[in-house]
């Protein structure tokens, strides 16, 4: 099968989806003749021209009201928002329209829309391009909220966001967007939303990980396989809906779980991950306490030091495996 990188992934649903349903457009800031920030839709102006892949001034709160607003009258647009960091501007049309009008119609009315979003730190792009609230969206209903980290799946999970009758949130960790390459086939294809993939079996230790956490876990977890640690890596790929039942099984067969985030550790999305747990039949296998890694309560740093220090790496993940596999916590 050919491969394709995470960028390349991503760019591909949108034209193949954007060729199927003539509902389907693009609408963001300098998504047309620039191609997006990260040149994510670069050449898609030429083929559907300015009607259909659509600039418009910088404000993220009228991207979310025009996206908002047209899903309900029957299009299935795609916003993009050039840093996540800057969907806080959108905010009110996200929380306080979108996620709710469903509900308030009575189920009359549909918002089928998808906002995507780079996230993450790592390319020097300091405090205010580099941070990772998805756990602020987790916290609204009506809101489904997804994050992919190989090219496969982020074709599928774009897919079915797009085709999803409500609201989505889609986020895409901004370092895979050229670093991460797999297969992917060239045909349409969805992703159920709320399955979550195990990237990697083992018996000693269940590693729930997200966005770029999950290529640094199981990067971890090769190098413990050399000390004869077996790691089990899951990635939710959905934050909402969540599949509990893999994540519960997995914990179930280890004893033993360590959660994985890049997002500040106080009020981050591990915290809901541990309560799921500890509030299952999982919670009588544990041999040892649910530990969180994740990123420090900072600000990102511009400092390409200070930033590396600020999120979990991947030594900093074997260290805290290691210690959960030998019974040191």
């Amino acid at each position: 099968m050919r491969e394709l990188t995470f960028l390349e992934a991503i760019r591909e649903a949108m034209v193949q989806e954007m060729r199927r349903d003539e509902s389907v457009f693009l609408i963001g800031e300098d998504i047309g003749v620039y191609g997006g920030a990260f040149g994510v839709s670069l050449g898609m102006l030429d083929e559907f021209g300015p009607e259909r892949v659509i600039d418009t001034p910088i404000s993220e709160l009228g991207i979310g009201g025009a996206i908002t607003g047209a899903a309900m009258t029957g299009m299935r647009p795609i916003g993009e928002i050039m840093f996540m960091d800057f969907m806080t501007l959108a905010l009110d049309q996200l929380v306080n329209q979108a996620a709710k009008l469903r509900f308030m119609f009575g189920g009359t009315t549909k918002v089928p829309f998808m906002m995507r979003a780079p996230i993450g730190s790592g390319a020097g792009a300091a405090a205010q391009h580099s941070q990772s609230l998805e756990n602020w969206y987790v916290h609204v209903p009506g809101l489904k909220v997804v994050m992919p980290t190989t090219p496969y799946d982020a074709k599928g999970l774009l897919i079915a966001s797009i085709r999803d009758d409500n609201p989505v949130i889609f986020f895409e960790p901004k370092l895979l967007y050229k670093k991460a390459k797999g297969p992917v086939p060239e045909e349409l294809y969805e992703i159920p939303l709320g399955v979550a993939d195990v990237k990697r079996k083992g018996k000693d230790v269940s590693i729930i990980a997200t966005g770029m956490m999950v290529p640094r876990s199981l990067e971890a977890a090769e190098a413990l396989a050399e000390e004869g640690l077996d790691i089990v890596v899951i990635d939710p790929r959905t934050l909402r809906p969540l599949d509990e039942e893999t994540i519960v099984k997995s914990v179930m067969k280890t004893g033993r779980v360590l959660i994985v985030h890049e997002a500040c550790k106080t009020g981050g999305y591990g915290g809901e991950l541990a309560a799921v747990i500890a509030e299952s039949q999982a919670f009588d296998y544990l041999d040892a306490p649910i530990v969180r890694l994740a990123g420090k309560d900072i600000p990102i740093p511009y400092n390409r030091t200070l930033e590396y220090n600020a999120v979990p790496q991947v030594e900093n993940i074997v260290a805290e495996a290691r210690k959960l596999a030998k019974g040191n916590v």
